[in-house]
């Protein structure tokens, strides 16, 4: 009967690979720290798939998304750090090493960085689902450039709904923005978007529902969608081409649910003042971490953070891991 091999082992096993995870390689990595990172989705995160970022230091013009993206992650690879794309479903304590289940299969670390960051969230209305990747999206920078000379609706008054709307200007004839409430976007951002409105690009609609979404045929909405929404308690319809959703961020922590790390009532993962979980040796950064400000420039300094505690508590327990 043959033996079953023993799950390989690493110093530490970062979940994620946006900016948090990200900068906290490079900083492990420089430490002769060996680390490798899991990414289910695109590495960067949601700043890979952001169009323009303006508030990151030292890019006084600005930078594009993707652009920041590719320079994290080839510096954290100069430095030694492995990025793998793949899952996490499961972590559990087993004292010296945490085992975490993955889609490569079973692994153990001696230390874990929890940046798994958010996700857009769904608005739950019939046909969002239906037509996900169709002709709704959470993307603009991904999938606006499908959308050139069309008539678009964007749901969403936050500051990601507002950049986005301004960003698809680019290529849409005429973009409806739905807002259930009031704009709640930054003073900078409603000035800008304001001269597109003065442009006939962009119509708001305050105090406006997204109930429903249409499409004519099962292939997609094509030029042929609709979005009923509620108005003042009456029922309207916006003939569109596509919609983008814009409502907030949902923590990506499923992982976690049946776990001793501990999340608050939304499902952010709960830290002490030196970015550790309740379950020792598993810490968590960046967007993923409950009390986070959303902004890749915190993410990246909680990234930095989160590699020199995790090698003070390596340091602290010193058993290199065995092949």
């Amino acid at each position: 009967m043959a033996e079953t091999q023993a799950p390989p082992k690493h110093d530490v096993i970062i979940v994620g690979a946006g900016p948090a995870a990200l900068t906290a390689a490079i900083y492990t990595t420089r430490e002769d720290i060996e680390t490798l990172l899991f990414e289910r989705g695109v590495v960067g995160g949601l700043a890979a798939v952001t169009d323009k970022i303006d508030n990151y230091p030292g890019f006084p013009e600005g930078v594009d998304g993707l652009k920041l993206a590719a320079d994290l992650q080839a510096q954290a690879e100069r430095f030694g750090a492995v990025i793998e794309l793949g899952e996490v479903t499961g972590l559990r304590d087993e004292g010296e090493y945490k085992h975490l289940e993955t889609t490569s299969g079973d692994m153990l670390a001696r230390a874990v960085l929890i940046a798994t960051g958010s996700d857009y969230k769904k608005i739950g209305v019939p046909g969002e689902k239906e037509y996900y990747a169709r002709g709704v999206h959470y993307c603009a920078t991904c999938d606006g450039a499908f959308y050139r000379d069309k008539r678009l609706v964007v749901v969403g008054g936050g500051n990601s709904a507002v950049q986005e709307a301004i960003f698809l200007t680019r290529f849409a004839s005429h973009i409806d923005l739905l807002v259930r409430s009031t704009i709640k976007a930054s003073d900078v951002l409603q000035h800008e978007l304001d001269e597109f409105v003065k442009q006939g690009k962009v119509t708001i609609h305050l105090g406006t529902t997204t109930d429903e979404i249409h499409g004519a045929t099962k292939d997609g909405l094509a030029g042929v969608t609709s979005v009923t929404s509620t108005k003042d308690g009456q029922k309207v319809d916006f003939p569109t081409d596509g919609v983008f959703v814009f409502v907030g961020l949902m923590p990506n922590s499923q992982f976690l649910q049946n776990t001793p790390v501990e999340l608050d009532n939304i499902g952010f993962v709960k830290t002490d003042q030196d970015l550790m979980t309740a379950m020792k040796g598993v810490f968590a950064a960046g967007d993923i971490r409950s009390g986070a400000t959303m902004q890749i420039a915190s993410a990246a300094g909680e990234g930095a953070t989160a590699a020199l505690k995790l090698r003070e508590y390596l340091e602290g327990r010193a058993h290199p891991p065995q092949n």
